[in-house]
This record gives C-alpha cells, sequence and structure tokens, in this order.
C-alpha cells in the first residue's frame, strides 16, 4: 500500500513538472492533430492534404506514413517536443526520424510566415525523407523542394541571387550542407539557391528523372552517383550547369530592375500615406467646424429678419 502511495505521488510530481498534458489526438484520414487549440485543425487538416497531393505527383510516392501534427502554446511545450533549444526566430520543426512536425500557435507567438508556409514546407521535409528512407536526400534538395511545395519565392529571394550574381557569390550546392552555420544572410541565399537548383531539376530534367535520383539515394548512392544515373552528369558537371543557369538568369540588369521595384515600391507606400494622411486630415477638420458650430455662443434671441437693429443677444437683461 505504501509503495504504491509512493509511485502514485511520484507520477504526480513527473506530470506536474512537465507541465499541462497533450492534448487528446483528433484524427483525420491522412493525420493525427495534437493542437492546444483544437480551432485550427480542420484548417491545418486542409493545408496538408492539398500539400500531400502536391507531393505525391512530385515524388513519385503513395505518402502512407500518418505524421503527427502537434500546435503548442508555450516555448517549454515547443522545445520539450522537438528534443532541445530552438532559435527564438523558428516557427516550426519537422522531425522525420520521429515523424513529427511542431508547430507554435498564431495565438501565442509571431509566426513571421503564413501558417500554410510552415505546415506545407514542414510536410516537405517528412515526406522527402521517407521517400528516401535510411539514406538523406542533400540538404539543397531537401530545403529546396519544402520552399517549392510552400510557394515560399518573393522578391527578397530574387533580390538575394541578384547580388550573389554581381558580387560572384554562388554557393557550391555541396557547401549548403553546412547551411546551419552560415550568417542569416548567407543562409537566405542558400535556400533561394536550393529552391532554384531543384526547380531546375524538374524542369530540366523532368520527374521521372528526378524521382530516378531519389531512388538511387533511396539504395544508397551517393549524390555524385546517383545524378549520374537519373541526368547523365556527375556532381560537379551539374554545379556547372546550374551556375551557367544562375549567370543567366541574374546579373547587373536583374539587380538594377530590383532596386527600380524597391524603389517603386517606396514611393507606393508614401504617396498611399500621404493620401490617406490627407483624408485623415479633412476628416478632422471637417469634424472641428462642425463641433464649432453646435458648440457657437454667437446666438441671435431678436428677429431674424433685422438682426443688427437691436442689442438681443441677451434677451433676459431687458
Amino acid at each position: 500500500m505504501i509503495r504504491n502511495a509512493i509511485i502514485y505521488s511520484v507520477l504526480l510530481l513527473a506530470v506536474s513538472a512537465a507541465g499541462s498534458p497533450a492534448p487528446e489526438p483528433v484524427e483525420k484520414p491522412h493525420f493525427s492533430f495534437y493542437f492546444d487549440n483544437p480551432a485550427y485543425i480542420d484548417r491545418a487538416d486542409r493545408i496538408l492534404e492539398r500539400t500531400r497531393r502536391q507531393l505525391i505527383d512530385f515524388l513519385g510516392d503513395s505518402l502512407t506514413v500518418r505524421p503527427s501534427i502537434y500546435m503548442v502554446e508555450r516555448m517549454d511545450e515547443f522545445e520539450s517536443l522537438i528534443g532541445g533549444r530552438f532559435p527564438d526566430w523558428g516557427a516550426a520543426a519537422a522531425l522525420p526520424l520521429r515523424n513529427i512536425i511542431v508547430v507554435k500557435s498564431p495565438d501565442k507567438f509571431n509566426l513571421g510566415r503564413p501558417l500554410y508556409e510552415l505546415l506545407s514546407h514542414e510536410y516537405a521535409h517528412l515526406a522527402l525523407h521517407a521517400r528516401t528512407g535510411r539514406f538523406a536526400p542533400p540538404r539543397w534538395f531537401d530545403e529546396g523542394l519544402a520552399m517549392m511545395v510552400s510557394a515560399e519565392w518573393s522578391w527578397t529571394d530574387n533580390l538575394a541571387m541578384s547580388r550573389a550574381a554581381v558580387f560572384g557569390r554562388f554557393i557550391r550546392l555541396a557547401d549548403i550542407e553546412s547551411m546551419n552555420r552560415f550568417n542569416s544572410g548567407k543562409a537566405h541565399q542558400a535556400y533561394a539557391q536550393s529552391y532554384l537548383a531543384v526547380q531546375y531539376l524538374y524542369r530540366e530534367y523532368d520527374r521521372e528523372a528526378v524521382n530516378l535520383f531519389l531512388d538511387e539515394i533511396a539504395a544508397g548512392a551517393s549524390v555524385d552517383s546517383a545524378l549520374m544515373a537519373s541526368i547523365g552528369s556527375n556532381y560537379s558537371g551539374f554545379q556547372r550547369e546550374f551556375d551557367i543557369y544562375l549567370t543567366q538568369r541574374f546579373n547587373a540588369a536583374s539587380l538594377f530592375m530590383d532596386t527600380i521595384y524597391l524603389w517603386i515600391a517606396l514611393a507606393v507606400v508614401v504617396i498611399i500615406g500621404g493620401i490617406l494622411k490627407m483624408r485623415s486630415r479633412k476628416r478632422y477638420y471637417a469634424k472641428w467646424e462642425k463641433d464649432e458650430e453646435l458648440h457657437s455662443t454667437d446666438f441671435d434671441y431678436g428677429d431674424p429678419d433685422r438682426p443688427e437693429e437691436t442689442d438681443d443677444d441677451e434677451p433676459w437683461r431687458s
């Protein structure tokens, strides 16, 4: 009896130390959801189902693996689920070995990106790693596919690549494996280049070649061998042709145009701000004039047809 009481007390303390218990799972056809706020579940399921259809097409895989999706409202919950600390700016994480996605709740955190992008991006990581099994794909393909599926490319990525072209700072694809050690600017460029490399593979060599590449990776082949088997070029050869593509697409002219777009956008913002300020000022003056009319003390109680013939502003004094 005493022993049972001790065990119960230890368990109770463990639960208390761990914080509030995990929410009960909500099961959907292809996903299990553990959300602190269940109001987001249907929306998240729609996003992931749409992404799943895209990935089945891109990867030529049935994606039968069932991920668990967590949305948490506390940082300690987030770090507990991912198994360690995470950058403050990080909003979501995928853990392929555990087949889970953990995302911070929009109710409690500034995510910095739409929920659609976060969920699609992280699910792409899970799907790709399920596709290649025990052997990880190259980092540039992993990140590039995730960006392509989540449609993350923006004008800032274009600008980053134009700058890299002008200053001769393209990153070798093999070096992107060390992305975690890059500063923020270089990491931004690495993500952009990854996206372009995957997009280039699909456009130039089609889905069949890309999936042959992934088949080779899944079988344990090196990236060099997998590229040779799928597109007829080794790693260095693919790097050379990709560099040519980048220099043709991004150059001083593209940087100039991107910069022009920046100034145009700033000018538009200034103009819109000026218009809104002018409208606000006009509304204020109109309200001020109306208040003046309502609160005026210049009343005339005399004959309206001959208002100035008698001093009748204060008739009670006669």
